[in-house]
C-alpha cells in the first residue's frame, strides 16, 4: 500500500487554524451547554499522540479543557479498583477532558511488560466495556482514537529524539523497549480491540507516519463527530479609557527590570548586515 504524499505546510498550517477555530466554538458549546467530553489518545510510543493533544489544546481555554497524563500508581492506588483514580478525573459539566494514555495502559504496557497478571489483564478485557458502557449511558461523549504508526517511522522518530538536546525527556528505556517488543505490543493491541472495539465507544484509528496529516484528519473526526452549534457570545463592550488624573508614575530607577536580552539579537542583526 503506498502511503499518501506529504501535506504541505502552507495547505496544512491554513487548514489547521480553521479547525482550531471550530474547537474553539466545539468548547464554548459544551461550556454553554453543559456537555461533558472524554477523549482517549492512546498508540505506540513515538506516535505523535502528544504533538496532536498539543494542537486540539492549543487555543482551548484550560479551566475548561484538561490533559490528564496519570504517572505510575502510587502503593495506596494500586490497591484501589483498576479504574478508581481515572474516574476521579472525569469531566463535570461543560468540560473535555483529554487523556494522553488512559485505562488502556493495562492492555498495552502493562500487559507487553508483565506489570500486572494475567487474571488482571482478563479482567480489564471484561470491565472496560461495561465501564465505557456507564460512561456513555450517563451522557459523557467518549472518543477514542488509536495512533498507529509503521516501526520504520517509529525508529527514525526515537533517533531524531536522542539527537535533539530539548527532546531527549521524551526518551526512556521503557520506551526503547517498544522496538525489540514490536510483535508483542501489536498483538496485545490486536486483542484489544476486540474486546474494547463496541457500537457505544468504538476505535478510530490515525494513520500517523505523517504528523501534519495525522492532526488534520484526528481533529476534523473528532469535530464530524461532535453535535456542536456555533453559539454566539455575549462579549464584553471594552471601556474607554478614562483621561490621566492626578497619578504619577514613581521613577524607574526605583524598580528592577529584566536586562534586555533581546536588544543583543537586533545588534547582531545588525553586525551581519554591516
Amino acid at each position: 500500500m503506498t502511503s499518501p504524499a506529504k501535506l504541505s505546510k502552507k495547505a496544512y498550517e491554513k487548514e489547521l487554524l480553521r479547525l482550531q477555530a471550530e474547537l474553539v466554538a466545539m468548547q464554548h458549546w459544551v461550556v454553554t451547554t453543559g456537555a461533558r467530553l472524554v477523549i482517549v489518545m492512546e498508540g505506540r510510543d513515538a506516535a505523535g499522540k502528544g504533538s496532536a493533544i498539543k494542537r486540539i489544546t492549543q487555543y482551548l481555554n484550560p479551566r475548561t479543557c484538561r490533559i490528564e497524563a496519570l504517572p505510575k500508581p502510587t502503593e495506596r492506588e494500586q490497591g484501589q479498583w483498576y479504574f478508581q483514580r481515572y474516574v476521579e478525573r472525569l469531566p463535570a459539566a461543560g468540560e473535555i477532558v483529554i487523556f494522553d494514555r488512559s485505562w488502556y495502559n493495562r492492555a498495552g504496557v502493562e500487559r507487553v511488560m508483565g506489570f500486572c497478571t494475567s487474571q488482571e489483564y482478563r479482567r480489564f478485557l471484561h470491565q472496560a466495556p461495561i465501564f465505557e458502557r456507564l460512561l456513555v449511558e450517563d451522557g459523557i461523549m467518549l472518543r477514542k482514537y488509536w495512533f498507529s504508526v509503521s516501526d520504520e517511522e517509529q525508529y527514525d522518530r526515537f533517533v531524531a529524539r536522542r539527537e535533539d538536546p530539548l527532546r531527549h525527556w521524551k526518551l526512556s528505556p521503557m520506551d526503547l523497549e517498544s522496538i525489540s517488543k514490536w510483535e508483542d505490543y501489536s498483538r496485545a493491541k490486536d486483542e484489544m480491540f476486540v474486546h474494547t472495539d463496541i457500537p457505544s465507544a468504538p476505535w478510530y484509528t490515525v494513520e500517523s507516519d505523517d504528523k501534519k496529516r495525522s492532526r488534520i484528519n484526528v481533529i476534523s473526526h473528532l469535530l464530524s463527530t461532535i453535535p456542536y452549534e456555533h453559539v454566539e457570545q455575549d462579549l464584553p463592550e471594552i471601556p474607554q479609557r478614562p483621561q490621566s488624573g492626578s497619578y504619577t508614575r514613581p521613577p524607574r530607577g526605583e524598580f528592577r527590570y529584566v536586562p534586555d536580552a533581546a536588544a543583543k539579537l537586533e545588534e547582531k542583526k545588525k553586525g551581519k548586515k554591516a
